[in-house]
């Protein structure tokens, strides 16, 4: 069950995307060590909170939700299904499970820290995660259901039934089941990564390898789209400013025109939410069609395609040793260890 540590606050406030995820990080030290705030070093990344603001009961429910198969068609899939918390929070597949005929469109994001992104899903089409697990369970993609199916299944539940009562004075509702899986989400946050240490300026916490990875990340430009407490996730990018990768590997599909497919307008072709880079070690394999097997691969393809240089065997080298850095913890352990 979860062990999460609420904090004394009360809201917070949206300014833009980067100034958000500054406001979370020092909120989130609010109450345990405000003192030291002033001793983070100062990057264009921040940490991860420790601790996170939620309903304790709403969250404890939609755990139980998270492992139900019977929000999705025939019973066949849960959330936990193509999220899995004890690897890195997606399905490491390169385009995932489907419960259409054909096999799933995109590469199955993580779900951890997936809060702090300015928007879900490859495109963007979901400004919020109440939006998005609304999209999951339409999506014949997904879980490929409606809403008065389920209400009518989990209703049978008497038990069920008896705990969302405890918890919301309506019962089981759509909304509620919404309110409770976002809650739950929430708490799926991987604090304490070696970077993360490192920015809070623990001793030892990077090797001098890891420090020059992380100088060689920002002097490569890469910092420019990945940054903030997700490092990335709040901004959109064209795939291949530089390098069309995805006309060289041909057979192009609709997924892969993004943005284009949510705003109707060819400037948005191949545009993405930018990923996240966290957990980036234990989330193979890479990009938004699954077709970088490997973290080298997948750094050289961007090396080309965003950056407009054939990187070298030494920078590849380096910056994934500093992105090897970015893998936190999961109810305090590591996710790069064997559970």
């Amino acid at each position: 069950m979860l062990h999460i540590k609420p904090l004394k606050l009360t809201s917070f406030f949206s300014v833009n995307a980067v100034l958000t995820a500054a406001l979370l990080c020092i909120f989130a030290t609010a109450g345990a060590d405000t003192d030291n705030i002033k001793y983070f070093r100062q990057e264009p990344i921040f940490p991860i909170p420790q601790v996170v603001l939620v309903n304790i009961k709403k969250a404890e429910l939609g755990e139980k939700l998270f492992t139900d198969t019977r929000l999705s068609k025939n019973n066949q899939v849960s959330c936990a299904s193509c999220h899995q918390l004890k690897s890195g929070g997606d399905d490491n597949l390169p385009l995932g499970l489907s419960l259409s005929a054909e096999q799933n469109i995109v590469n199955t994001p993580t779900i951890f820290n997936s809060q702090f992104n300015f928007r879900q899903n490859w495109d963007g089409s979901a400004k919020t995660l109440a939006e998005q697990i609304d999209g999951v369970i339409h999506s014949q993609d997904e879980f490929n259901t409606d809403w008065d199916s389920i209400l009518y299944v989990l209703a049978k539940d008497k038990e069920l039934s008896t705990e969302f009562y405890n918890v919301f004075n309506n019962g089981i509702t759509r909304q509620n089941i919404i309110d409770a899986l976002v809650e739950y989400e929430k708490t799926l946050i991987t604090p304490n990564s070696p970077f993360d240490r490192y920015l809070k300026n623990e001793e030892n916490s990077l090797t001098e390898e890891e420090i020059r990875g992380y100088l060689t990340f920002k002097e490569l430009g890469c910092i420019s789209c990945h940054q903030g407490i997700n490092i990335g996730g709040n901004l959109y990018q064209k795939f291949g400013v530089f390098y069309n990768y995805i006309a060289e590997r041909g057979n192009i599909k609709k997924a892969d025109y993004g943005r284009m497919n949510i705003t109707d307008r060819y400037v948005d072709a191949f545009v993405f939410k930018v990923p996240t880079l966290r957990n980036i070690a234990v989330t193979a394999p890479y990009l938004h069609d699954g077709s970088a097997e490997t973290i080298e691969e997948a750094i050289s393809i961007m090396g080309k395609t965003q950056l407009g240089r054939n990187l070298t065997i030494e920078e590849i080298r380096l910056l994934k040793s500093f992105l090897y850095t970015l893998t936190g913890e999961y109810n305090n352990t590591s996710l790069d260890e064997k559970p």
